[in-house]
C-alpha cells in the first residue's frame, strides 16, 4: 500500500501546481461550453453566445501552453520516470477533450442548428444532453487528481464517468427517436442528430479516457 502513496513528482511541487492549473482549465471550459449550449438552446446565436465562444476559444489556447509548459517539466521533475508515458498521454486526452468543447461552439456558430422551435421537452433534454456530458468530464478530472493526489480514490470517480456515458447514450437516444418521428424535413433532423452525436461524443471520450486512467491506475498498484 505504501508503493500507492508514492508521490509521482520530486521535492518541488511546481509541476503538481502546473497539472492542477490545467484540470481547472479544462472544467472552466466545460462549465462555459454548457452554458453556451445551454443559452444557444434557448436564444439562439445572439451577442452573448458569440462572448462565451470566443471565451472558450481563449481557454482552449491557454490549455495548450499550460499543456505544452507541462510536458518540458515531465522530464525534469517527474520521481517515477516509467509514469511519463501514462501522464503525458492522459494531459493530451484531457487537452482533446478541451479542444471539442470549442470545436463544438465553433461548427454551432457556423452551422446553427435550429432548436428554437422544438418542443420544450426537446430543448431540455438538450440541455440535459449538455449537462450530463460536462458532468461525466468533471468526475473524469476528479478521477485524474486523485491519481496524482489519492490513488485509491481513483475508483469512485471513475464508476461515475461510466455511469454518465450510460445518461448520455439515453438522452442521445430519446432525442434522436423523437426527432426522427417528428414532421422537420430529413435535412433538418440529419444536422440536429449530428449536434447530438457531437455533444454526446464528449461523454463517450470521457468514458474513453476513464478507461485509459483504470489502466494505469493498476500499472502503478503493481
Amino acid at each position: 500500500m505504501a508503493a500507492n502513496k508514492i508521490a509521482l513528482f520530486g521535492k518541488t511541487r511546481r509541476l503538481e501546481s502546473e497539472i492542477d492549473d490545467f484540470l481547472d482549465t479544462v472544467s472552466q471550459g466545460g462549465i462555459l461550453f454548457e452554458e453556451t449550449l445551454r443559452h444557444y438552446i434557448d436564444k439562439g446565436p445572439d451577442e452573448f453566445f458569440e462572448q462565451r465562444q470566443q471565451q472558450i476559444s481563449d481557454i482552449e489556447s491557454n490549455g495548450d501552453r499550460l499543456v505544452k509548459g507541462i510536458v518540458r517539466s515531465l522530464y525534469s521533475e517527474m520521481l517515477i520516470p516509467e509514469s511519463r508515458g501514462d501522464v503525458l498521454s492522459l494531459l493530451q486526452d484531457m487537452d482533446y477533450l478541451l479542444d471539442q468543447f470549442e470545436k463544438i461552439c465553433f461548427c454551432v456558430d457556423v452551422e446553427r442548428p435550429e432548436v428554437g422551435d422544438v418542443s420544450a421537452d426537446l430543448r431540455k433534454s438538450f440541455q440535459d444532453l449538455a449537462h450530463v456530458a460536462v458532468a461525466a468530464v468533471e468526475d473524469l478530472i476528479r478521477s485524474v487528481r486523485a491519481f496524482f493526489r489519492d490513488f485509491n480514490a481513483v475508483r469512485d470517480h471513475l464508476h461515475k464517468v461510466h455511469l454518465l456515458e450510460e445518461e448520455a447514450d439515453r438522452l442521445s437516444l430519446y432525442l434522436k427517436r423523437e426527432l426522427f418521428r417528428s414532421e422537420f424535413p430529413l435535412g433538418r433532423k440529419l444536422h440536429l442528430r449530428q449536434f447530438i452525436d457531437m455533444v454526446d461524443g464528449i461523454a463517450d471520450e470521457a468514458e474513453d479516457v476513464a478507461d485509459r486512467l483504470a489502466i494505469y491506475t493498476i500499472k502503478r498498484s503493481l
